[in-house]
C-alpha cells in the first residue's frame, strides 16, 4: 500500500510543478506588458509639456489610454496618421516631428500616435508577439480623425511601425484609409529576418515606399521585391522613392523626407 501511494504521488507532483511553471510564465508575460505601459507613461510625461505645435490627445485602445498629438492645418485638405519607429514617441525629432509639423504647414491635419514599446534593448523578434497590440490603436486613431470631420486618411509608418501596420493589413483589418506611406520598410535586426513578406500585393489603396540612400541593408535588398508587389497590386498612383544621402532615421533630413512625401500626397 505504501509503494502504491508513492506511485500515485509522482504524477501529482508533476502536475503541481507544471502548474507552478505555467503561473510563472503568465506572471512573466504580464510583467513584460506592464513594463511596456509604464515606459509609455514615462515617455508621455516627458514630452506632453514640451509640445510646441499641436495638442496632446489621449485615445483608448480598449485596455488603456495612449498618447497622440493632433496638429490642425489652417485650411485642411485631409489627414494623416503618423506612426513612429521602434522605441520612440509621437514627437520624436527625426521622423515623427518633421512629418507631423511639416505636413500640417502644407495643409494636412496630422495625428502622431504612440506605438507599443518594449525595453530599450528589445530587438525585432521581441516585438513580433506584440504586433497585434498596434491594431486597436490604428483603428482608434482612424475613428478619431473621422470624428473630427476628416474625409480622407493616409497612414504613414516608419521602421517597426511598418511591420505593425503591415500585420494589421495581413490580419484583414485594413479599413478607413485612402493611402499608405511606408518609410524604411523591412528594417530588421542582425540574423532576425522577416518571417513573411509584406502583403503589399493585396493593398487596395495607393502605396508610397520611401527609403534612404544610406539605409539598412535589409531595406535596400528588399526594395525590388517590395516594388514588384506594389506593382502587382496595380494601383497607378503607387510609387517607390529613394531619398539621396538619407539614413534609416532621416537624421537632419526632415525636409528631404517631406519633399518625397508631399507631392505624392497631393496627387492622391
Amino acid at each position: 500500500m505504501i509503494e502504491f501511494g508513492i506511485v500515485l504521488l509522482k504524477p501529482v507532483k508533476m502536475i503541481i510543478r507544471l502548474a507552478l511553471c505555467l503561473v510563472l510564465v503568465i506572471q512573466s508575460s504580464l510583467a513584460v506588458y506592464a513594463a511596456d505601459i509604464e515606459r509609455e507613461k514615462r515617455l508621455a510625461s516627458e514630452i506632453v509639456d514640451s509640445i510646441l505645435d499641436g495638442e496632446p490627445v489621449f485615445l483608448k485602445d480598449g485596455d488603456h489610454e495612449f498618447l497622440t498629438i493632433y496638429t490642425e492645418a489652417d485650411e485642411p485638405k485631409d489627414a494623416v496618421i503618423i506612426m513612429h519607429g521602434r522605441g520612440f514617441h509621437p514627437d520624436w525629432s527625426e521622423v515623427a516631428n518633421p512629418l507631423r509639423v511639416g505636413l500640417a504647414e502644407q495643409g494636412w491635419n496630422t495625428l502622431s500616435i504612440q506605438m507599443p514599446v518594449l525595453d530599450k534593448e528589445a530587438k525585432f523578434y521581441d516585438y513580433l508577439p506584440i504586433m497585434h497590440e498596434a491594431f486597436p490603436r490604428i483603428e482608434a486613431s482612424i475613428d478619431y480623425l473621422k470624428q473630427q470631420g476628416n474625409k480622407r486618411i493616409v497612414l504613414i509608418a516608419h521602421s517597426c511601425s511598418v511591420h505593425m501596420s503591415m500585420a494589421w493589413v495581413d490580419a484583414g483589418r485594413m479599413r478607413g484609409i485612402d493611402g499608405y506611406v511606408g518609410i524604411g520598410m523591412g528594417a530588421v535586426d542582425y540574423k532576425q529576418p522577416m518571417k513573411k513578406p509584406f502583403p503589399l500585393d493585396r493593398m487596395n489603396v495607393p502605396v508610397l515606399d520611401v527609403y534612404g540612400e544610406d539605409e539598412y541593408p535589409a531595406v535596400i535588398k528588399g526594395a525590388p521585391t517590395r516594388l514588384a508587389a506594389i506593382r502587382k497590386a496595380g494601383n497607378p498612383k503607387s510609387q517607390q522613392k529613394v531619398v539621396a544621402g538619407a539614413n534609416h532615421y532621416f537624421t537632419d533630413q526632415g525636409d528631404a523626407l517631406l519633399e518625397a512625401v508631399i507631392p505624392w500626397l497631393e496627387n492622391l
